[in-house]
């Protein structure tokens, strides 16, 4: 049996290794770069993930914010594992089969959110069409641990999208009651075919509306990248279906190119375009709107839903 070393390319991405190389990212421009962590608070969130041996995000996908972040403490946990049964071509989340469930990971993701004093915790996981509910259990799970352990700490998850799970997987979840439901729609519907080929743009659409539905108090979330190959049309376009869905927060962020086989940057997007989107989300109705190059789901996340939960209560005495 051969091992998979998830640090080679080419273990980490096996079905992307037929892909014909796409042109190299081109040079970033100066509004996108960052400082390579070094901080000791960037230390202390690494050495706490590494001791309850937690999978985040922040490392798997390459995140550009992960020192800002980690040296504040804040850190996006993973759950169900680190390799994912998708392979989504703007991906950096290794395919493949994953390993079983880790029951005793919801214990230690809490563990975790407590030594870290968290006010504000994002829990993500990589897709699991392998688990007949998608992982929605393991989720209900891992929020019933956290709000036990850290019961003044508000939880946002943002899940897949349970495309291939059973019937009443996603009510096991809002159940469970999450302060902010996040799932990505990612893209503009016409490039779904070609970046995130095992999903479906209006079934995604249609989650989130049914999170509102079973429970209308709370929060939703999602997000897109630009400088895929979208048009502005585009991009306006998928406003107007979030709003449709009566989702509350908006964010838009520059796609990066994790390797030549991912999908090619078509462009950076400058800020005054970032700034224009962000404009017209707000006149569209979001609550909440993150607009900018290094936006990430979870970037700035606890701040931000403070400022979300601000904006209803200011709209509901309006």
């Amino acid at each position: 049996m051969t091992v998979r070393d998830l640090k080679i390319p080419g273990d980490r991405h096996p079905e992307k290794a037929r892909r014909a190389d796409s042109a190299p990212q081109p040079k970033k421009p100066d509004w996108i770069r960052v400082k390579a962590p070094t901080s000791e608070g960037y230390k202390a969130t690494r050495d706490i993930m590494r001791e309850h041996k937690l999978v985040t995000v922040c490392e798997e996908a390459g995140c550009p914010n992960v020192g800002e972040c980690w040296s504040q403490g804040h850190a996006t946990m993973m759950i169900m594992g680190e390799i994912c049964t998708r392979g989504c071509t703007f991906c950096n989340v290794a395919t493949g089969r994953p390993d079983a469930l880790d029951v005793f990971e919801p214990g230690r993701v809490a563990d975790a959110v407590k030594k870290l004093g968290l006010n504000h915790v994002v829990i993500t996981s990589v897709d699991r069409d392998d688990v007949d509910d998608g992982g929605a259990a393991h989720f209900a799970q891992t929020i019933r641990a956290v709000r036990r352990q850290s019961p003044g700490t508000t939880i946002e998850i943002l899940t897949p999208d349970f495309l291939r799970a059973k019937p009443g997987s996603l009510e096991i979840v809002v159940e469970a009651r999450p302060d902010v439901f996040n799932h990505n729609l990612e893209t503009v519907p016409g490039l779904y075919p070609e970046v995130r080929p095992g999903a479906r743009y209006f079934h995604s659409l249609r989650l989130l509306q049914r999170v509102k539905e079973l429970d209308p108090s709370m929060f939703t979330k999602s997000g897109i990248m630009v400088g895929l190959g979208e048009d502005k049309q585009g991009v306006h376009q998928v406003m107007d279906d979030m709003r449709a869905a009566d989702i509350d927060f908006l964010t838009i962020g520059q796609y990066l190119q994790p390797t030549n086989k991912h999908h090619a940057v078509d462009r950076f997007v400058t800020p005054e375009e970032f700034a224009s989107y962000e404009k017209a989300a707000r006149g569209k109705g979001f609550l909440m709107v993150s607009a900018t190059p290094l936006t990430r789901s979870s970037y700035h996340a606890g701040d931000d839903f403070a400022q979300l939960r601000a904006a209803r209560l200011a709209r509901l005495g309006a």
